[in-house]
Order: C-alpha cells, then structure tokens, then sequence
C-alpha cells in the first residue's frame, strides 16, 4: 500500500471513528509508547519469573508469572486499540526499546526484594504516563482511548499495591 492510500485510509478511519487526524495520531502515539513500555515491563517480569530465588520462591514466582501473563493480555490489548485507530502496530525489539520510557537492565540480577522493588516502580512510573496521557487523550476528545488506558491504570495501580505490600 503507498503512502497515499495509507493516509487516505488511515483519514477515513479517523473521520468514521469521529476523531480529527491528528487526535487519530495522538492517540495512536501515545498507545504505541504505552506498548513499548508494557513490552518492556512484560520482559522484566518475566526474567525475574525465571530467576527468582528464596524463601519466597514459589510465591514470588507465581505472583511473576501472574503479572506477566496480564502484561501479555495487555500488549495485545493496546496493539489491537492501535489497529481500532487505522495504523499499524509496533512489533519488533528494536521498535518497542525505542519508544519505551522504561528501560532495560541487562546483566542486573537483583535478589527478590530487589526485584520486587524494581517492578513496583516500574509500574509507578507506567501509572504516572498513563495519568497524564488520559488527561491529554481526554483533551483531544478521544474518550474511547481514554476510557481504555483507564482501565490499564487500574491494573497497573492493583499491580503495584501487590508488589508494595510484599515491601512492607
């Protein structure tokens, strides 16, 4: 498809939603930032599922893997409101660590209470973009997306209630 036919198309999908192009595009930056963060976060749960050690092991496992496993259903959540908006997804590694404001940690392997205190701002920190970019979405009258990262907020405060009580 050219460039042309995309835009074309991406426009009629903007007006069939009743969105302005650039409110279309806002909302699809935005989400394609929160799907590199969650991507990011998804990993980072999941190697410290892996790498776990402790009294606490098997819990902490299984409260990684849980978390996990909601990172995924997330990040296909935001893709597919992505594809909703008219545009494409991001899918590749280089993709998602270039639009996440998360970052890796390569070659850190913390103890558990390490890793819970990393993930637990990890979240902090998605729960504080997500609430700015609600107001921002809101402001653009896109009250669909905005009524969808509510809803990722929600999980990612629930998450990080969990995570801090282990810290208490």
């Amino acid at each position: 498809m050219t460039n042309m036919h995309s835009a074309v198309k991406t426009s009629a999908v903007a007006k069939a939603l009743g969105l302005s192009d650039a409110t279309r595009q806002s909302s699809v930056d935005i989400l394609t930032t929160t799907l590199a963060a969650t991507y990011v976060l998804y990993t980072k749960t999941r190697k410290f599922h892996w790498n776990v050690t402790g009294p606490h092991f098997i819990e902490l496992h299984k409260l990684f893997e849980a978390q996990y496993e909601e990172l995924d259903e997330a990040m296909d959540a935001v893709a597919e409101r992505i594809r909703m908006l008219g545009s494409f997804s991001i899918g590749t590694l280089a993709e998602m660590l270039k639009h996440s404001y998360l970052e890796e940690d390569p070659g850190n392997n913390p103890d558990a209470a390490g890793m819970i205190a990393e993930l637990t701002a990890d979240h902090e920190s998605v729960i504080r973009h997500l609430r700015a970019d609600i107001d921002a979405i809101t402001e653009n009258g896109d009250a669909g997306t905005a009524d969808f990262l509510t809803g990722l907020l929600e999980q990612h405060e629930k998450t990080a209630w969990f995570l801090r009580a282990h810290l208490e």
